[in-house]
Parts: C-alpha cells; structure tokens; sequence
C-alpha cells in the first residue's frame, strides 16, 4: 500500500502503469547538464528487487520517503513499494521528515538526502528506523558524525540515474569507508582506476564511471573521487573530494577544491570558499599538520554563492 497526496506520485504511478517498457528521467547533472534518458522498466524492479532483498524488505515491512516521485530515489522506493507489497508513506519533502501520524510501527527503510538528516533525528515524533540509505549528495564530516553519535543505522548509497538507484551501501556505523555490492552487482577498473558496474540482471550489463576507487575485491572498493577532479602537482595526483572530506570539519561553509595552472608544479591546489572574504591565516595553521604539503591549498578564492544542482549538489567551476 502506498500513501501519498502528492500529483508527483499519482503522475509516476501513471507512467509506470502506462503500455511503455520504460519511465522518463534526467541524470543529476552535477558534471554537465542534466540529460533526459528512459530506464527500463525491467531495469528499475531489478534494482528495487536487490534493495529489498538486502533489507529484508516484504508485504509487512513499512517504509518512508520525504522524497519527491520526481527524481530517480523517490521513483525507487515506490517501485519498491510495488514489488515487496510494503507499505510505503510518501512524505512531503521537507528538512523535518518523519511527521506522519499515519506511522504508528518501526520504519525498515527510509531514503533521505543528506540535509535531512538532522531533522530526521530532532523529530519529536521519535520513529525507530531500522535502516536509512541517504544519498543525492556526500554527507559531511559532522554529518556522518552524528549517525555514529545517535547510533543511527544508515547508509551512504553509491550509485546513479543510469543504474536506477544504487549499486553498493556504505555503513555509516563502521569506521572503514567502503563501499560494499549490492546483489546482482560486482566491480572491476578500468585502465584509468576508474569503477566498472558489472550487474547480472540489468540490460547495462557493464557500465564504465569517472570515478576513482582503490578496488578491494569484486565487491567492495573504496571511493577517491572523480577522475575529471584529479589535480596532479608536482607529479603528485591529488583527489580533492579525498582531501575535503579530511578537514571538512575545520571548516564552517560549504568548500570545494580546484586545480589551478602554476609554472613550477603544472598544478597547484585552490580552495573555492562559498561567501565573504575572512581571514584564512588560522585555518591554514590547523590545516598544515594535517594534509601533504602538495595537498595544501596555495590560494584561497571566495565566491559569493555557489551553483547548484536541482538536487542540491555544489557545481564545481572547473578553473577561475
């Protein structure tokens, strides 16, 4: 059973159970403009069904999602819904999820994006949730401090539009920072180090990314970053998504790190800070003792309001 009251969700619903073998999306464009594609809708229940499966998620399982039916992970857990016979609560999207009334059980599975998990937490309501999957976005390191602190049972979710949801799930609990398969799915590199999604049951079969991952086994990887993002000083390849992650939490606004052209290194790292200009002198003394010398950043730019996708994530200006 499904609630909602949303036309979002009845205007899904109405395109999954129209005569087309497939439904509309639009990847996220957070490396070039988004792009519309069709996804199979045979594509779309093998994914759910290996969500599922790895929940334990059935006709008495209920779920929540304070996600719009517009984007790919509130299409999925509709789908989901279908297939398992779950009883699925489509929540308004807001930054306090978790306010229905209607939910008087424990919720196995809710999907969230990262911003909303700090109200998915305060919530008066106190729900118990058994698994959370947060995805769209990285999660902070305060972020993923704060499930370790609440014991929260969530998962950072790899995957994307192409592959209908994700492909593998890293246990926020656990102190490593790998990504663990999904059934029906292993991984390979490519010559770049780049990851390769092997599936046995969706018609990709294979499907080469721009990501970089230190491959631990077929079926689990550490992710380093994106391959168009490597800054390479001094012979040195630098993964600025690696390195933001390191010292996020010395630093309060939203960040990135660029590559700039220099005559001595061929690339120096740039920090791209989002609002007015302040003092950096002692946030570099707190970063010097922390990161490589080639991975501290020789000049700090400001830029009054960063772009963003539909979806939230930072656009990333690729030189200045």
């Amino acid at each position: 059973m499904i609630y909602f009251d949303d036309e979002n969700t009845d205007r899904f619903l109405c395109e999954w159970n129209d005569n087309n073998n497939y439904i509309t999306a639009h990847t996220s464009g957070s490396t070039s403009e988004p792009k519309e594609i069709r996804l199979l809708k045979s594509d779309m229940i093998a994914s759910a069904s290996s969500t599922c499966q790895k929940f334990g998620i059935n006709n008495k399982s209920v779920m929540l999602c304070p996600l719009s039916a517009n984007y790919i992970a509130g299409k999925m857990m509709i789908i989901r819904a279908l297939i398992s016979g779950a009883s699925l609560y489509m929540e308004k999207p807001s930054n306090q999820p978790g306010n229905l009334d209607k939910i008087t059980k424990d919720v196995d599975l809710a999907a969230i994006v990262p911003s909303q998990l700090k109200g998915l937490l305060e919530n008066p309501n106190n729900l118990s949730y058994h698994n959370v999957i947060i995805g769209g976005a990285p999660l902070s390191t305060a972020q993923q401090n704060l499930v370790r602190t609440s014991k929260l049972n969530a998962y950072a979710t790899y995957g994307m539009t192409e592959t209908c949801s994700h492909v593998a799930l890293r246990r926020l609990l656990d102190t490593n920072s790998v990504y663990q398969a999904m059934p029906g799915y292993t991984f390979t590199i490519d010559r770049r180090c780049c990851l390769v999604i092997n599936s046995s049951k969706q018609s990709f079969k294979q499907l080469t990314t721009n990501d970089v991952v230190r491959l631990i086994s077929e079926t689990e990887f550490e992710w380093l970053g994106r391959y168009d993002n490597v800054i390479i000083t001094g012979g040195v390849k630098v993964h600025p998504e690696t390195v933001e992650q390191t010292i996020s939490r010395f630093i309060e606004r939203d960040f990135y790190l660029i590559g700039e052209p220099d005559d001595k290194w061929g690339e120096c790292v740039v920090m791209v800070i989002e609002g007015k200009w302040f003092d950096t002198t002692e946030m570099l003394d707190t970063l010097k003792p922390i990161l490589a010398p080639h991975e501290l950043p020789r000049r700090i730019v400001f830029i009054p309001e960063f772009q963003r996708t539909r979806s939230n994530k930072i656009i990333r200006i690729k030189r200045l």
